[in-house]
């Protein structure tokens, strides 16, 4: 009869049934959550953490009571753009006005254009441009993408390694599962001494979203126009349109932005509305 015994197929539908599972098993062990915990901790939220730990509960659990933790006493939801507008007077890191080709918020660096050698504020200021970019992420789609130019990149430029470190270590445990693609466009040879130290922070499975792209590569020509359309795409990712960045048109966005975040989080809009902005223009004389 054993020729006759065949191994049970997995059937999406279970793995869906198992995988549910394991969401009320993750929320059950989180215990009562109140406030900005409990409005963090949706399903997709839960479903993201255990993926990154390959539907591991207990591993996914302390991940995420480690995230909770981390949040409460960083408050990243409590940033405020007038906090970190100086950090983004050079567009160093800025929002796209285009999305990627599943609609999806894209985020544009250009470490060439690094102004601060605060690790505090180069952190504050990333952490605020991940929140602002996920609550502008389109209704369905969990996860971003992030094109790196470095145009005028050098060591002198760079930020330090244990800045980048520490930026590595939480945007993969504090944001897993929230990029979708990270393309390093033609960086320079010296880059590759950076990369080589820095590569050992990240983990296998961002590691596999990390794209080196070359402008006279067949195959990185074919990933681009997969993920970007090229007519949005600027000229220095290899695409048709221009990129220009003007820190008080973005200024104005992410200002309106913060009120938006403030109603999403239940904060007093009022009281975000009437916070002075740093100042755009340069002092009278």
């Amino acid at each position: 009869m054993s020729m006759f015994w065949r191994r049970p197929q997995n059937h999406p539908e279970n793995d869906a049934a198992a995988r549910d599972s394991k969401v009320r098993e993750l929320r059950e062990g989180l215990g009562p959550l109140s406030g900005r915990s409990l409005k963090f901790c949706t399903d997709a939220c839960l479903r993201r953490y255990l993926e990154a730990r390959n539907w591991n509960v207990d591993k996914a659990h302390k991940m995420l009571e480690e995230t909770l933790k981390w949040r409460s006493t960083f408050k990243p939801e409590e940033i405020r753009w007038h906090e970190v507008a100086l950090e983004g007077e050079t567009g160093k890191v800025s929002k796209a006005n285009f999305h990627d080709r599943l609609g999806r918020t894209v985020l544009i660096m250009r470490p060439g254009k690094q102004n601060s050698a605060s690790p505090e504020g180069n952190i504050r200021h990333l952490v605020y441009l991940m929140e602002n970019a996920i609550l502008n992420l389109p209704e369905g789609q969990e996860q971003m993408s992030w094109l790196i130019d470095f145009n005028g990149w050098s060591l002198n430029t760079n930020i330090p390694i244990k800045t980048a470190r520490d930026i590595i270590y939480i945007l993969q445990n504090h944001y897993p599962e929230r990029l979708a693609i990270v393309v390093l466009y033609s960086p320079p040879r010296i880059f590759e001494a950076f990369w080589k130290v820095v590569k050992y922070f990240v983990d296998q499975k961002t590691f596999q979203k990390i794209k080196f792209v070359y402008p006279n590569n067949k195959d990185s020509l074919e990933l681009m126009k997969s993920f970007f359309d090229t007519e949005n795409l600027p000229s220095e990712f290899g695409g048709k349109a221009t990129l220009t960045y003007d820190h008080e048109e973005f200024s104005r966005l992410m200002i309106q932005d913060d009120i938006k975040t403030a109603k999403f989080w239940g904060f007093d809009e009022e009281k975000v509305a009437v916070k002075e902005p740093v100042s755009l223009a340069p002092p009278a004389i």
